[in-house]
């Protein structure tokens, strides 16, 4: 039964991959070739040193209004938490038995709180910000907890040299890097 199995699905197979190189060649022209505007608007990752931040900045006050307009519904008042995560205190619990992952607890670089807001909020209009408001914010959310002066202003000279409370809570990935 095997046998006859093998021998019948080979030819079936021969078909099928026949048919789809002939298809292939006939198929429609679909999609084209991204335009270097279009790569740049989606090359959005920044490293924990800080390259590839872009231009701009923003100071606590101006981040204070912008997350009560689009981020405390789902965060809460100063980051407390709402429907979605909190996002502010929890400092020192990381090694407890009850430790509260928070931006300010748990995130090693703020570099890391600008890319993200940058790349994933808010949830309903990712990337809508612009880098003025993501600055603002993160300027915002870092001095809840005392990390930056409420004077603050965050770019991209400034938010790199933030030193975060958990930073040396990580083990690098490699061990040619630096702490």
């Amino acid at each position: 039964m095997f046998k006859r199995r093998v021998i019948f699905a080979l030819p079936c197979a021969a078909v099928v991959l026949m048919a789809l190189d002939a298809k292939g060649a006939d198929a429609p022209n679909l999609g084209r070739v991204a335009t270097s505007d279009e790569i740049a608007r989606r090359d959005l990752i920044v490293s924990p040193d800080g390259e590839n931040l872009p231009a701009g900045s923003g100071s606590v006050a101006d981040g204070a209004m912008v997350y009560a307009e689009k981020c405390a519904a789902c965060h809460g008042a100063n980051g407390a938490g709402g429907p979605m995560d909190r996002l502010s205190g929890g400092i020192g619990t990381i090694g407890s038995d009850d430790p509260i992952k928070t931006v300010a607890s748990y995130w090693p670089y703020a570099t890391t709180l600008f890319d993200y807001v940058r790349r994933a909020m808010p949830a309903n209009a990712p990337q809508s910000l612009s880098n003025d408001e993501v600055y603002a914010v993160t300027a915002y959310l870092l001095s809840i907890d005392g990390i930056v002066d409420g004077d603050a202003v965050m770019n991209a000279d400034s938010l790199p040299g933030v030193e975060m409370p958990n930073r040396d809570g990580f083990i690098p990935w490699s061990p040619d890097l630096e702490r």
